[in-house]
């Protein structure tokens, strides 16, 4: 009896050493996202150029960045079925489970001198977003009259937010955070 009680206290303290031990070690983010997944837009009483895409990882989303040179521009930010480029209106091949069309209303040009202010390397992979959470594809829908089109893929309908932030300098970024889970 004596035995057997020694072992029971034994494996209560174990289990309550492994319950001490778990919380601290879990590295848990408590995210509190409410988002949702309708279609976000904004819009700018200016213009002004696209001149890079970039995107980061952070603990609850992965974050597209769309910087404007020149500040102000209209947006919109969706889910959809397919995104489809400028004026031709084929499909862009995208990997992952749901569809955001980003569409600013800024041209990836310069629309006085037709130069690129934006050309990216490739396409069908502006950034490389291979192994993270959310994202898994970035791709250009082209730009035409003054608008320019982009698609995110991501791994399924997540919640989202779309925002426009001023700078650097007289530049702007448009935001667009997707979450990591509901």
């Amino acid at each position: 009896m004596r035995r057997r009680a020694i072992g029971l206290l034994a494996a209560g303290l174990v289990m309550v050493g492994a319950v001490g031990i778990a919380p601290s070690s879990a590295s848990a983010v408590s995210c509190g996202i409410r988002w949702g997944s309708l279609p976000r837009s904004g819009s700018a009483a200016t213009a002004g150029v696209v001149v890079g895409v970039r995107a980061g990882e952070h603990a609850c989303f992965d974050r597209l960045v769309v910087d404007i040179g020149r500040a102000g521009t209209g947006w919109s930010v969706r889910y959809v079925a397919a995104v489809h480029t400028q004026a031709s209106g084929r499909v862009v091949p995208l990997r992952g489970g749901a569809f955001l069309e980003v569409v600013v209303a800024s041209p990836t040009y310069d629309p006085s001198t037709g130069r690129p202010t934006y050309q990216p390397a490739n396409t069908r992979e502006l950034v490389g977003v291979s192994g993270w959470r959310t994202f898994r594809q970035v791709a250009s829908g082209g730009s035409f009259e003054g608008r320019s089109t982009f698609g995110l893929g991501v791994r399924a309908r997540l919640p989202f937010r779309a925002f426009l932030l001023g700078g650097p300098g007289d530049g702007a970024r448009l935001v667009i955070d997707v979450a990591h889970r509901w």
